[in-house]
């Protein structure tokens, strides 16, 4: 056994840690808070992954949804033209339509997705896309007018920007 061996064993013995033991406990403790900041990362880039494949999934959905009150808002001028017996049964078709379509928004509002205001609002590039400008009696300038196509968002996070016309 070499000299420093033999002092460090006798050190030991009389209570005094030595020097190899608090490295290897320092070292320890370093792998220890390593272990658990990697675990929370893993738990939080996991999160962050599920929460993308839901917003990827609704980003799929949206078109169709908004397609559905185009299809309505279309409809509804044309049924009111229509002879008492031929609407009832457009009226039922209607009824069934709008059923669909709150079911739908729905859904959509359980995974937290909220339609982005326009009409009034002032345009934000954060939650607009302006696709055109119009002059408006009575609108200050930048304020939106019209609403091209629906946005939508989750939480903070644009999912479809709102495509809008402002007022110049």
């Amino acid at each position: 056994m070499a000299e420093e061996e033999k002092k460090e064993i006798e050190e030991k013995e009389e209570g005094a840690p030595c020097e190899k033991c608090e490295e290897h406990k320092a070292n320890w403790k370093r792998a220890l808070a390593d272990y658990k900041n990697l675990q929370n990362e893993i738990a939080r880039c996991k999160s962050d992954w599920a929460k993308m494949s839901e917003a990827q999934i609704l980003q799929e959905f949206i078109p169709v949804y908004d397609n559905l009150k185009r299809g309505l808002a279309v409809s509804l001028p044309l049924l009111e033209g229509e002879k008492p017996e031929e609407q009832r049964g457009w009226e039922q078709l209607k009824q069934g339509i709008e059923y669909v379509k709150k079911q739908f928004g729905e859904v959509l509002k359980a995974h937290g997705v909220e339609e982005i205001k326009t009409i009034g609002e002032q345009f934000d590039p954060r939650w607009h896309e302006a696709v055109g400008e119009e002059e408006a009696d009575g609108a200050e300038a930048g304020a939106i007018v019209r609403e091209v196509d629906s946005g939508y968002k989750v939480g903070d996070r644009v999912i479809k920007p709102a495509k809008v016309i402002v007022a110049k």
